[in-house]
């Protein structure tokens, strides 16, 4: 059975259509503090939840979704009016929403493959460590020490200042991207040569864990080379290893291998992060391989993802609230608090240092750094103080109240 619309049906359906389009436009041109108000109360809030739950995540790419739909249909970018009052909220929706993107899974402005073609000879695992034996060795938690003595018979062939630093420890935060559940690792720094264009590699395997049958999969590369302006550029990448019956190992990238990837700078704030193990969980002997990795990052500088990325587009992060704002948001006697003391993440994690602490961000990350006792650095507080500090930290970087409204959304309605 056929049907025919009239023509006055079919041109009422487009008439509609039309309109249905542009009245979003509309609002946007006519009433645009109103409607950007209402998008970024309705942003901050889903980022808020996303934050604190996995499975409100979905509920915030929504939002997310709809406001970046929003912002190319009525050509917000191309409005020089609308683009110069809400330059923040625009330039801040366009690189969230990067990962959104077809083949933008690292969340960089350019595709996937673009990234790890162009940075393949920063990434590239060096070549002694896919020997044989050593990745065989480095497979199971039981043949770890084989590995690490593999390790000191390259280093009795190497000049001083090219001797691989390696220590095993356990994560306190974050498991494996093939194993959630899997904690243990061995890392390897590979010194560079910034003269010479070289970067320093932070190679990571993931170990199994004893006695488990499952190995893990997971291999990284982490780079670091400093430039002459004080700023080091970073790249990244996953590998798996593929384990074969014959007994053979193979390494891919993780995205080549069709298995997704994750957006780097969600944990990568600060680029290379610091290493602070679970407490017992690094052998004695290589205790000041961790105190030397760790002062080795320092001398970095602030981080840089090159024309890969502007982290200033994510804005300020946690921390960055002025005095007077905690005093209205907490009260008058804030000011002699112990929070009011320690809550200072923003005086080492600002674009000049380590990078800022913004959304997007990992929650087990920022939770464990807190109120696990790492930091604020340098600050001794007893466990209920230091679950205080991260609520409020938490509060006034989400908070959307009009009267008081938080550092995210203060800074997207600038």
């Amino acid at each position: 059975m056929t049907f025919r619309l009239s023509l006055p049906l079919l041109s009422l359906l487009l008439i509609g259509q039309t309109a249905y389009a542009a009245a979003p436009c509309t609002s946007v041109r006519l009433q645009p503090d109103a409607w950007v108000n209402e998008r970024v109360d309705a942003l901050v809030r889903a980022a808020h939840a996303a934050y604190e739950d996995d499975d409100a995540i979905p509920a915030y790419e929504k939002v997310l979704d709809g406001i970046t739909a929003a912002l190319k249909q009525c050509k917000a970018s191309e409005d020089d009016a609308f683009l110069s009052r809400y330059r923040n909220f625009v330039e801040y929706i366009e690189t969230i929403s990067l990962d959104r993107l077809p083949d933008h899974e690292l969340g960089f402005v350019v595709p996937d493959k673009q990234y790890f073609a162009e940075t393949r000879p920063y990434v590239e695992i060096p070549e002694f460590l896919l020997d044989r034996r050593f990745l065989r060795s480095v497979s199971r938690y039981e043949t770890l020490e084989r590995a690490k003595s593999f390790l000191r018979l390259l280093n009795s062939n190497r000049e001083p200042d090219q001797q691989l630093i390696f220590f095993s420890y356990k994560s306190r935060h974050l498991g494996t991207p093939d194993n959630d559940n899997s904690f243990r690792r061995l890392l390897i720094v590979v010194p560079g040569n910034a003269r010479e264009g070289v970067p320093e590699k932070w190679v990571q395997f993931g170990i199994t864990d004893p006695g488990a049958r499952v190995r893990i999969r997971n291999l990284s590369v982490v780079s670091a080379i400093a430039g002459p302006d004080g700023k080091f550029n970073t790249y990244f990448k996953d590998y798996f290893r593929t384990y074969r019956r014959d007994g053979s190992i193979s390494i891919n990238g993780r995205w080549e291998l069709g298995e997704g990837d994750d957006n780097c700078t969600k944990c990568h704030k600060s680029g290379i992060l610091p290493i602070f193990p679970v407490a017992g969980s690094v052998p004695a002997a290589e205790q000041q391989a961790v105190e030397v990795v760790n002062q080795r990052f320092l001398t970095y500088g602030s981080p840089n993802f090159g024309k890969y990325l502007d982290q200033q587009k994510f804005g300020p992060g946690l921390s960055s609230a002025s005095l007077d704002d905690r005093k209205q948001r907490f009260g008058a006697s804030f000011e002699g608090s112990v929070a009011a003391r320690a809550m200072s993440c923003a005086a080492c994690h600002q674009p000049e240092r380590f990078g800022s602490l913004s959304w997007p961000m990992d929650s087990t990350l920022i939770d464990s750094y807190v109120t696990g006792g790492l930091m604020p650095f340098g600050n001794k507080l007893r466990d209920p103080e230091r679950t205080d500090i991260y609520e409020k930290l938490i509060e006034e970087y989400f908070a959307t109240d009009q009267a008081h409204p938080g550092i995210l959304k203060s800074w997207l309605l600038k």
